[in-house]
């Protein structure tokens, strides 16, 4: 289902996904219930009423950030078991509750501030990524930019690499799944053979990953880190793409997952042939 379904992105979005291969079977938009959207799924006023009336477990959020983690919490009391927020500037104060509040809760949240998540192989896309760049195989792609990610796609589609699953975890300082998350999936996933991890300045995601990786992760796998050029302080984009310390540097993530077996791409341009190489 679609949280927002009404509104211009929503949507839009909800149209793209559906005709992807997304099985779309409710939106939520209160106020609006009793409404059909593209004349065959049902509007609800309440994330309740669509799981009562659907048994939908996934939810696509397209929120205004002063409402958005008040959508999170109700999909997430409602029973929806997988959430991709979309939704930029979220306060880091809401989503630091909403987080703390699914911590024991069977809930994979994806974002915020994220492109969402699209398995080709199973013509299944929730989110706001062109679906048309992507191609069916056995790469998974995870990533901090939801710009990178398509970049690194097109790369990998055009050199003949297809993808299992790509997953934007959100460029906020504070978001649900992490790389460790995705890639610990990944690891157990017998349609995914090797990865790509786009990681960037600030906080200390990458070097967490690098010791999953060093420990517990076998399959072949490279990582561009995005920022390598940026002045302390700045903030480049996303709101948690800022070094405020030594630990959120490009060269200390670089450093980490060299020393973990990572193969590092040298510059956005490279990935898809530094993975093909990889993968020799």
């Amino acid at each position: 289902m679609v949280q927002g379904i009404t509104g211009r992105e929503g949507s839009y979005h909800a149209q793209r996904s559906a005709e992807y291969g997304a099985n779309l079977v409710a939106g939520v938009t209160p106020g609006k219930g009793g409404q059909q959207f593209m004349d065959s799924v049902p509007v609800f006023d309440t994330v309740q009423n669509a799981v009562e009336e659907t048994g939908t477990d996934a939810s696509l959020i397209f929120v205004p950030p002063a409402f958005a983690a008040d959508a999170i919490v109700e999909a997430v009391d409602a029973g929806i078991k997988v959430i991709a927020c979309i939704t930029e500037g979220i306060p880091v104060q809401d989503t630091i509750k909403v987080v703390r509040y699914i911590r024991d809760k069977d809930v994979s949240l994806i974002g915020p501030n994220c492109p969402g998540i699209i398995s080709p192989g199973e013509n299944f896309k929730m989110g706001i990524m062109p679906g048309h760049i992507h191609m069916s195989g056995t790469t998974g792609v995870v990533s901090r930019s939801g710009t990178l990610t398509y970049e690194a796609v097109s790369q990998l589609t055009a050199l003949n690499i297809g993808q299992s699953t790509c997953v934007g975890i959100g460029g906020d300082p504070v978001s649900g799944v992490t790389f460790i998350d995705i890639l610990e999936k990944f690891q157990r996933d017998p349609d995914t053979d090797n990865v790509v991890m786009i990681g960037e300045i600030g906080g200390t995601k990458e070097q967490e990953a690098a010791e999953y990786i060093k420990s517990n992760f076998t399959k072949p796998i490279v990582s561009l880190i995005v920022g390598q050029s940026a002045p302390p302080g700045k903030r480049m984009g996303h709101a948690g793409a800022i070094i405020t310390g030594s630990a959120g540097k490009a060269e200390e993530k670089v450093k980490a997952l060299s020393s973990a077996g990572v193969a590092i791409v040298p510059r956005p341009g490279a990935i898809g042939t530094t993975l093909q190489q990889a993968i020799i």
